[in-house]
């Protein structure tokens, strides 16, 4: 009697621990969106195990800043660039104006000079990140340092940096606790590797070639030096780990010129932020420009750029807010029209993109008021219509309509002129298929591409189609009710609904009946 209640016992025991165990499991799992990796090497074939976290898979849209001394010149074209051609092209517009405005280069007066400039006597954290929630943002952060070196945290690495000039505030650490603070993923930019090239050094006759300024300008070397020196490399790595240590980053983005650091560098800086994150239990990510990294080590980021087609691998583009490529502050600018906006990135969401959208707040830390009527507009759509945006997953059609001024994957497309009411975008979601209309479409839509065409005569189309009878119901967005459809020879037609939900595009909400039988 007692060894049958004693195996009884056992049997409970064992099946509690088995329960107990799968549920940790699970647990886990669902902590860490990352493989099952305990520490990452730096080699890129542990490297590339690496995931992209599925906040960002789910967020799709996020924001960043280019704030710094840049600001204060606020002269056309890309002002991030403005000072390169100052110091390198006396021919220059650049030059001109900055000489007219500042004073000419010499070997104790330049760019530095602005700093005092650059007040950020209004500058206001949690403002900054209110907004970029209310645009629908999902990340956001600052550009931590640009080409011109000047670092926007309280650093030990220089004294060139806003916690001790300038604004004499630790920008990157104020943004950090605002962004956390309204729930969004933060974000730091890095352009220093191309600081390298940016300044002159080799030029003893500008205060760039003056050693007393080589912690803002970098250190002097010879010109066409394509090798940077052991001091900017440490630098570079220790800028870096410095603020993933300080500020906890979700995200590190890279501008070019990865590719002019030595590989051990980018190795040993990618494997402690994998590993730093893993120790903090989250998911994180870095991107980087063209091929700079191999495939799968981080996200590519195409600048300005869309794909044509939808992609197997994901990727993100950064634009900026600005119609004329400024990136950073510029007086008297236009900015695109929040249908441009809309439709770029419901385009880009459709081919298994996702956008980071720049702002180029004035030197005294106020965003510009247009472009903060761009992000507001964007905020109101995606209120409205985020259920076809976040959380979604492309589709095995990106859309259909015609796709002018896009050409390839690649940087420099991003399309400019109006996408048309054929226009047409797709994102799915469990069993429902999102169908965005880029442009109000009249009293119905025929969306040719749910059918098979009907006169392939022994041709090959694309496959995917729409059966009878899978269709639950079709609904628009922002309107109460369901829409008349019919699934005929030519396509899909769905009467629109009397009046328009919003100003951009419109989302029909096509429920499908996905159950095996």
């Amino acid at each position: 009697m007692k060894r049958p209640f004693l195996i009884s016992i056992i049997v409970s025991l064992l099946i509690v621990t088995f329960f107990s165990f799968a549920g940790c499991t699970e647990s886990n799992s669902k902590s860490n969106d990352q493989r099952a990796i305990k520490k990452y090497e730096p080699d890129w074939q542990s490297l590339s195990m690496h995931q992209t976290p599925k906040w960002l898979k789910d967020g799709k849209f996020g924001i960043y800043t280019h704030w710094g001394i840049y600001a204060v010149e606020a002269y056309g074209g890309n002002v991030t660039w403005y000072i390169n051609h100052v110091y390198k092209d006396t021919t220059s517009k650049q030059y001109k104006n900055f000489v007219k405005r500042f004073g000419r280069i010499t070997r104790n007066h330049g760019y530095k000079d602005l700093i005092p400039k650059f007040t950020g006597s209004k500058f206001n954290p949690n403002a900054w990140a209110e907004l970029f929630k209310e645009a629908g943002a999902k990340f956001a952060g600052p550009v931590a340092e640009h080409h011109d070196g000047f670092s926007m945290w309280n650093t030990k690495w220089s004294k060139w940096n806003s916690a001790k000039m300038g604004p004499k505030q630790d920008v990157v650490g104020e943004l950090a606790k605002a962004i956390k603070a309204h729930g969004l993923k933060f974000l730091v930019a890095f352009h220093h590797a191309e600081h390298w090239f940016f300044f002159p050094t080799w030029d003893s006759t500008k205060d760039c070639g003056n050693p007393e300024y080589s912690g803002l300008y970098g250190p002097i070397h010879p010109e066409n030096d394509p090798y940077p020196n052991t001091q900017f490399l440490n630098e570079w790595y220790g800028k870096l780990v410095e603020v993933v240590n300080k500020y906890n980053p979700d995200f590190v983005w890279f501008d070019f010129k990865l590719d002019a650091i030595r590989e051990d560098y980018i190795k040993e800086f990618v494997t402690y932020y994998y590993n730093h994150a893993l120790s903090e239990n989250k998911s994180v990510i870095i991107s980087y420009k063209q091929h700079d990294l191999p495939p799968g080590v981080g996200l590519r980021d195409l600048e300005q750029g869309q794909a044509d087609e939808l992609t197997w691998s994901d990727w993100i583009t950064d634009t900026s807010i600005d119609s004329i490529g400024s990136w950073g502050y510029v007086k008297n600018e236009g900015y695109k029209t929040p249908n441009r906006l809309i439709d770029n990135l419901v385009d880009r969401v459709s081919k298994n993109g996702y956008l980071l959208l720049n702002v180029g707040p004035k030197p005294d830390g106020t965003i510009p008021e247009g472009a903060k009527k761009d992000l507001l507009s964007m905020g109101k759509w995606l209120r409205l219509n985020g259920e076809a945006i976040y959380g979604t997953h492309a589709w095995v059609k990106y859309g259909e309509g015609p796709s002018s001024n896009i050409k390839g994957y690649s940087s420099k497309n991003e399309r400019r002129d109006t996408y048309t009411a054929q226009d047409i975008r797709f994102t799915s979601k469990g069993d429902t298929l999102f169908a965005i209309d880029l442009a109000w479409p009249g009293k119905s839509v025929l969306i040719k591409s749910l059918v098979p065409p009907s006169d392939n005569k022994g041709k090959k189309f694309p496959g995917y189609y729409i059966f009878p009878g899978e269709i639950k119901s079709i609904s628009m967005l922002g309107i109460p009710g369901n829409l008349k459809w019919n699934l005929e020879k030519g396509g899909l037609k769905i009467e629109t609904p009397s009046k328009k939900p919003c100003k951009y595009a419109y989302v029909f909400k096509i429920i499908l009946n996905n159950k095996f039988d």
